[in-house]
């Protein structure tokens, strides 16, 4: 009973933890669009009403349940941030070619089309998982990892959208968006008791899993990781380097604690009844 009762108490610390931070966060938006006349980070703000929007839509009509509502939402903004993504960067290797389009002076000074308003669209919902989370409490741990993720995000997108740099960095590092429709979908798929390990659209989701886990995710982030540690000495005395190299070591820090989540849950669906034996021991 004590155990449980320090448990809630280390939970609601965390909790307020975040929220003050987020509500930090939500001061300095809302300042820098009302006093600094910076109508296009309103972007931001559109992004978190859609999908709080989207919240209310799916607790209305598909299910209360705060999870797979969140889960949905979740795997909503994978899907639209998936797919700005590659339009972006094949639009503007259609529109100039590939020459030139991963120099320095390109991915830090310059936004490519649409890069700014899918960035802010994709901040706003960071911002709106990392509420939701909170008010349902969706989280567990001391150091919950997608508060830690999220609040990440929201400090790296934020400076980068207020200095308006490194814009088109940080929309090659949400290509990651692709693996994440196949985790969602995966908590979606279990949600609706589909969990034969056996059977042919879970083999299949396995192995685009795994497929976007290493692709879009692990190799991804490290070669962004490895360009702005080459390009190192081109960057101007500032926080811009700082930032983006501490924000690429969280990520890459992340994406390995993912990867030994991701295997686990693999071992426990390949082999339940063992798994089921080990919990009854």
């Amino acid at each position: 009973m004590a155990r449980t009762s320090t448990k809630q108490s280390d939970k609601n610390k965390v909790g307020v933890f975040f929220l003050a931070t987020l509500l930090l966060w939500s001061v300095s938006v809302l300042f820098e669009i009302a006093f600094n006349k910076r109508k296009e980070l309103l972007f931001i703000v559109a992004g978190a009403c859609f999908f709080q929007i989207a919240n209310w839509v799916i607790r209305l009509l598909v299910s209360r349940d705060p999870l797979f509502v969140n889960t949905s939402v979740s795997l909503l903004h994978s899907t639209i941030t998936s797919v700005s993504v590659v339009f972006i960067v094949v639009n503007q290797w259609l529109r100039n070619g590939l020459n030139g389009m991963f120099e320095h002076s390109e991915l830090v000074g310059s936004a490519w089309l649409w890069a700014y308003p899918a960035l802010c669209f994709s901040c706003g919902y960071f911002a709106y998982d990392q509420w939701d989370m909170l008010q349902y409490r969706l989280y567990s741990g001391l150091i919950p990892g997608i508060l830690v993720h999220h609040l990440l995000l929201l400090v790296c997108f934020t400076l980068a959208l207020y200095r308006n740099v490194t814009i088109n960095y940080l929309i090659l590092t949400l290509i990651c968006e692709l693996h994440s429709i196949f985790l969602h979908v995966r908590k979606v798929r279990r949600m609706a008791g589909i969990r034969d390990s056996k059977s042919r659209i879970v083999r299949v989701e396995w192995v685009l899993n795994w497929i976007t886990f290493f692709l879009a995710r692990i190799a991804s982030h490290l070669l962004i990781t490895i360009k702005l540690i080459r390009d190192a000495s081109k960057f101007e005395k500032g926080i811009e380097l700082p930032l983006a190299l501490f924000g690429m070591a969280g990520m890459n820090l992340l994406n390995i604690s993912l990867g030994i989540d991701l295997f686990n849950a693999f071992k426990r669906e390949k082999n339940p009844q063992q798994t089921s034996y080990h919990r009854r021991k």
